[in-house]
């Protein structure tokens, strides 16, 4: 199952990238997250391996995730035309997964994020309900855009409401 989603952040894209790599503030608008802590390299670098603890309902899912593109490496004094990506795997029981983000310049004040997302199951039954529920995964997806967006323009944080 492969979909993209993509919203527009009123931020420089300088800014925005600064904030999605910062660990710091990954609990403020991905609802759920337990923990994402690296076991491998540093986090946000290329190679880096994190554990990954989240909460949905009453149970807690643990994942694997790696960095696998991260360009560029340096987030400081992009150049306008310079797209920033953002690419890592996520592996957990039964599942894999591939996002590919990208951060384009909107204008001077402003940053476009697409966000290309790719799943692959393990088990026929999550498989169907992938085939049958892709809608669920978009939305989840739009609803991780839209939080972040919050935070990063507003300083929302989705702990701190039902949001």
């Amino acid at each position: 199952m492969k979909y993209t989603n993509s919203i527009e952040i009123a931020l420089p894209r300088e800014r925005v990238a600064q904030l999605l790599a910062d660990p710091v503030h990954i609990p403020k608008w991905l609802r759920g997250v337990v923990r994402h802590e690296p076991v491998k390299g540093v986090h946000g670098e290329l190679g880096t391996e994190s554990r990954v603890v989240l909460r949905t309902g009453n149970r807690e899912v643990e994942c694997t995730e790696t960095i696998t593109r991260r360009e560029p490496a340096e987030l400081r004094d992009i150049p306008a035309e310079v797209v920033v990506h953002f690419d890592r795997e996520i592996v957990g029981a039964g599942m894999w997964s591939a996002v590919r983000d990208r951060l384009t310049e909107a204008g001077p004040e402003a940053t476009h994020w697409e966000s290309e997302s790719e799943y692959r199951f393990d088990s026929r039954l999550i498989r169907l309900l992938g085939r049958l529920l892709p809608g669920s995964f978009r939305r989840q997806s739009q609803q991780h855009m839209r939080d972040f967006k919050a935070f990063a323009e507003e300083g929302r944080d989705v702990r701190e409401g039902s949001g």
